[in-house]
């Protein structure tokens, strides 16, 4: 069974972008592993990042983009709170991350997430518990 897992919005896009098969492939298969399992997690946060990274880089129609919003909003969700905000601080404060970066672990750390899918993120590193992992590896 799959752990319940953080899915950030650099994996996501992967799943549509056509100019990289192999980690598409791999993408897709994640989100449908997951999606099926009911272990999948994502954020307002990476909704909001995935709507802009597929309308811009890879120009995908607006309305379609609206519509895999939706689908991806089939996840749990995780809506940070200002105390989620303040705890971002402190990861990002003491682990050296982006604030960004940090945001999106602690949304995952408060959504009872062991996994974390990001590419961004240093691969194999456990945060409080939450393991990054690269899918891409």
């Amino acid at each position: 069974m799959s752990a319940r897992s953080f899915f950030d919005t650099n994996v996501l896009v992967y799943a549509d972008d056509k100019a990289a098969p192999v980690k598409q492939r791999r993408a897709l298969d994640l989100v449908t592993e997951h999606r099926r399992a009911r272990t999948g997690v994502v954020s307002l946060q990476v909704l909001q990042e995935y709507f802009v990274a597929v309308t811009r880089k890879l120009h995908v129609n607006p309305a379609i983009a609206r519509r895999k919003v939706e689908l991806l909003a089939e996840f749990d969700v995780a809506a940070p709170e200002v105390g989620d905000i303040l705890a971002a601080i402190d990861l990002h404060r003491l682990h050296g991350l982006s604030f960004w970066d940090a945001l999106v672990m602690r949304a995952a750390k408060q959504a009872g997430c062991s996994v974390l899918f990001s590419e961004d993120m240093q691969d194999a590193r456990e945060i409080d518990g939450l393991q990054i992992v690269n899918p891409f590896r």
